[in-house]
């Protein structure tokens, strides 16, 4: 059977009228049948979710919902950062076994055979996880570390629900059915055949410099990188840039660390990009927001509109040179992308449609954003990831 996909983008205050006029009509274009829905709203709706997801329930007819708050909403070709609304989207995917799990910020760190006696589902049974998280409260990294052992080589998309600034940490949510988590909370979908879920992340970076070695570590600090000071290396890359790069990189320079030591030529996508947290020449130390190995290959990176322009044009043209194309899309972008990084709005949702074709989309901005790169699953920031369902 054919796989179907429908997606609404509704910025309006909330009421029933446009709540159950948005599912109607979404349900009548899957064809009438629905295996899942995912929904996200934003932080307007919060006094109102109990009627809320028992409508999207009941008149989609949505067997199993889940979703979470963000900051601003994506839907197909439609990014809007401020307004109030949810974006929906409902699959009809007949063949594809679903698994839902909840995990609370107790059960985050436990080892990788009680995470999976507690997800239910043996790692053989699912291709693919779907997730949703509230940030505040929930170890999410250490949670990642222990679930890539469970769960070894498959994948995890999804973000980390956020809320407009302010009292962010009492407004974000995340729910499943008609049940809002409690907070620090995570719901995970895993999916089982009859699709292909196709991770895409773009960390909106570029490398500069060369590669190196990592030959000296101390925790977070990169003491050498070849054999000499990492300051040095760092400075060096900074001055390969011409002047009007150098304004573009002043406080936007990053350290990309390998995913593998086992690929021939580095190239985008296979750093996991990271904070640098301070540098100093005396010593020589870079600090960063992650913890380097000593043979580990690290580049120097940097982020800028430009960058990120072009490392998810990159990115979405070698995705369309595969197949299937993809009949739908979650999408999961940094709360610091949108207008704040491009100064325009609609950035990654007009070059998703233009490249990958105006199929349904739906998704929200994060307080973070999970995609694999390699075989392991990271948090990411100012990122945009996306599960291409094809």
């Amino acid at each position: 059977m054919l796989n179907r996909a429908a997606s609404r983008l509704t910025l309006k205050p909330y009421s029933e009228a446009a709540v159950v006029e948005a599912a109607r009509s979404a349900l009548a274009e899957v064809g009438g049948r629905v295996s899942i829905g995912f929904a996200f709203a934003s932080g307007h709706y919060q006094p109102f979710l109990p009627d809320f997801l028992e409508l999207l329930t009941l008149h989609a007819h949505i067997p199993i919902l889940a979703g979470c708050s963000g900051s601003g909403l994506i839907g197909t070709n439609r990014e809007a950062e401020q307004d109030p609304g949810f974006s929906l989207m409902l699959l009809n995917i007949p063949e594809t076994q679903l698994h839902v799990a909840e995990l609370s910020a107790d059960a985050a760190e436990s080892p990788p055979a009680v995470l999976r006696h507690l997800a239910g589902v043996p790692p053989g049974e699912v291709d693919a996880w779907l997730a949703f998280c509230d940030p505040f409260g929930f170890p999410v990294e250490p949670w990642l570390t222990n679930w890539n052992q469970a769960y070894p080589g498959i994948p995890v998309i999804g973000g980390l629900s956020s809320a407009p600034p302010g009292n962010e940490e009492e407004e974000v949510f995340v729910f499943h059915n008609r049940k809002t988590l409690s907070p620090g909370s995570i719901v995970l979908v895993g999916l089982k055949g009859g699709l292909t879920v196709r991770p895409l992340l773009s960390q909106g970076c570029r490398p500069i410099g060369e590669p190196f070695t990592v030959t000296g570590t101390d925790g977070n600090l990169v003491l050498a990188l070849g054999g000499k000071p990492a300051y040095t290396s760092l400075a060096e890359a900074f001055e390969s840039l011409d002047d009007r790069e150098k304004s573009l990189a002043q406080g936007n320079l990053f350290a990309g660390l390998a995913s593998s030591e086992y690929i021939q030529e580095f190239k985008r996508g296979d750093f996991l990009i990271r904070a640098i947290l301070g540098a100093d020449a005396q010593s020589g130390a870079v600090a960063l927001g992650a913890f380097p190995r000593v043979g580990q290959t690290l580049q120097w990176q940097v982020r800028d509109r430009l960058a990120a322009d072009d490392d998810l044009r990159t990115t979405l043209l070698r995705e369309k040179s595969r197949r299937p194309q993809p009949f739908a899309s979650l999408v999961f972008a940094c709360n610091g992308r949108g207008q704040e990084l491009f100064g325009e709005p609609n950035h990654d949702a007009h070059a998703l449609k233009q490249i990958m074709g105006g199929h349904p989309s739906a998704g929200c901005f994060c307080n973070g954003e999970i995609a694999p790169i390699g075989p392991s699953n990271f948090v990411h920031g100012y990122a945009v990831s996306m599960a291409l369902l094809a």
